[in-house]
């Protein structure tokens, strides 16, 4: 049977966040001051990110993470030829608390850039950006202003946006600030952090993957 999997290499992730942050604008148009990592994918990609922001800024961009899971639990999934099959429900596994239940990071005031390495049926997007808004309410109501006067702006990373109809959407003014590197075929994209076996042909398939093409 063909492999039809899509392979990405860390130099075509390096070189697609490279060109998104000058293409958006990222550090002037929109500039972060908090990142939020969804975890696993998105950590890489966050801490690629923001080498370019301070490259632009100066300053380093603190980085949180957050833990949701929307793929089965199945045995070796994403290996081997095994397929990672979308769930029907987020789980929230890691959140923004920290030493105690009311240590919560403050989040007022600040322009949040979540970042994932992949927009599939957008589900985990949506749950993480209504997760934070829940977040940024109960904040707002404990410092004593008015909902939504805090002026707390969330965008949106992915290096990924897959090409397919969404299970869910994002409000527009999320999508205004929506910033997905690349688009891609409804296909399963096998990335750098998911190859067990040599790295080096695992590169030389994702070259093949986008016809040569580094930065598809």
């Amino acid at each position: 049977m063909a492999d039809t999997k899509l392979y990405i290499s860390y130099n075509q992730i390096h070189q697609l966040i490279d060109r998104a942050v000058k293409n958006f604008g990222l550090g002037d148009n929109y500039n972060p001051d908090l990142i939020i990592a969804i975890g696993g994918g998105g950590f890489i990609p966050a801490r690629i990110l923001r080498s370019f922001l301070k490259a632009k800024n100066g300053r380093n961009i603190p980085i949180q993470a957050i833990g949701l899971s929307l793929y089965e639990e199945l045995p070796n999934a994403g290996q081997n030829g095994i397929p990672e099959t979308p769930g029907t429900q987020v789980t929230k596994t890691q959140w923004l608390n920290f030493g105690g239940a009311d240590t919560l990071v403050s989040l007022l005031g600040r322009k949040i850039l979540i970042v994932d390495e992949v927009d599939d049926s957008r589900k985990t997007l949506v749950y993480a950006v209504s997760e934070l808004q829940k977040d940024i309410l109960k904040q707002e109501e404990q410092a004593g202003i008015a909902p939504g006067s805090s002026n707390t702006e969330i965008g949106i990373f992915v290096v990924y946006n897959k090409e397919k109809p969404k299970g869910e959407n994002l409000s527009s003014e999320i999508m205004h600030r929506y910033y997905p590197a690349a688009t891609t075929p409804d296909r399963w994209l096998f990335f750098p952090w998911d190859c067990t076996t040599d790295i080096e042909e695992h590169t030389e398939l994702a070259k093949k993957s986008f016809g040569g093409n580094t930065s598809s």
